[in-house]
C-alpha cells in the first residue's frame, strides 16, 4: 500500500488509541488529525484533507454521518469510513444516502478495520459482513423501515438539534453551535416534536438513543 493519510474523530481515547496501533502497523500510513467531536472533525478535514476521515457515529455537537456530508463537501476527494457499535436497516439507509463507502461495526474492528482502510484507499466500498447482510437482504427492495409505520423524515439541521438537546444543551447553547438565531432553533424544535409526535425532552432523548443520533 501507498501513503495514506487519516483523520480519526472519535470522542473514546481508546478507540482512537487503537485506531492508531492499526494505522502505525501499516507502512506510509499515518494519522493527520484527530477530533473529538463532529464539529472539530468537519473543521480538521477542512485544514488538512486526509484521504480517509475515521468517523465514530455517536459523536458529542454534531453525529457521524451529519459530519460526513460536511466533510464530503469541504473536501470532495476524501473518503469516509464510520465505526458504530450499531447496525439496522436505518443506520444502513442513512449511510448510504449520506454516499459513505465504509462502514464497520466496533466489534469487527480488529479484524476489519485495516481491509477497510485498504479498500477506501483504492477508491472501493467496505462494508462490515453484518452490514453486507443488510443490504443484501434487502436487494430486492428498498431497505425496510425501523418501525411498521416509519416517523417522517427529519432534515440534517433537525437531526443537529436533536442530537444537542438530546445532549443537554439549551436552545441558546445549540443555537451558539449551530450560528443560528434562538427563535429559529425554538422553530425547529416545534417542528421537531409535531413531526415525531413527541411531548417533552425525554421522548425525545429516547428518540435519539433508539435511532444511534446518541448513545445511551
Amino acid at each position: 500500500m501507498g501513503s495514506l493519510r487519516i483523520l480519526v474523530a472519535d470522542d473514546h481515547d481508546l478507540m482512537r488509541r487503537g485506531i492508531k496501533t492499526v494505522v502505525d502497523a501499516h507502512k506510509g500510513w499515518e494519522i493527520c488529525g484527530e477530533a473529538l467531536t463532529g464539529s472539530q472533525a468537519v473543521a480538521k478535514a477542512q485544514e488538512s484533507t486526509p484521504d480517509v476521515a475515521i468517523l465514530d457515529i455517536s459523536m458529542p455537537e454534531l453525529n457521524g454521518i451529519e459530519a460526513a456530508k460536511r466533510i464530503l463537501k469541504v473536501s470532495p476527494k476524501t473518503e469516509i469510513l464510520v465505526l458504530s457499535v450499531h447496525y439496522s436497516d436505518q443506520l444502513v439507509r442513512e449511510v448510504m444516502e449520506a454516499g459513505i463507502q465504509g462502514y464497520v461495526v466496533k466489534s469487527d474492528s480488529d479484524r476489519d478495520l485495516a481491509r477497510a482502510l485498504e479498500r477506501l484507499a483504492i477508491h472501493k466500498a467496505f462494508y462490515t459482513s453484518r452490514v453486507s447482510d443488510v443490504i443484501a437482504d434487502n436487494t430486492r427492495g428498498p431497505l425496510a423501515p425501523r418501525d411498521e409505520r416509519p416517523k417522517p423524515r427529519v432534515t440534517s439541521r433537525e437531526n443537529e438539534i436533536i442530537q444537542l438537546l438530546s445532549e443537554g444543551k439549551s436552545s441558546k447553547e445549540a443555537a451558539v453551535l449551530l450560528d443560528i438565531s434562538v427563535k429559529t432553533v425554538e422553530t425547529h424544535r416545534a417542528n421537531i416534536m409535531r413531526k415525531l409526535e413527541l411531548h417533552t425532552v425525554s421522548e425525545l432523548v429516547r428518540y435519539a438513543i433508539r435511532n444511534s443520533i446518541i448513545e445511551a
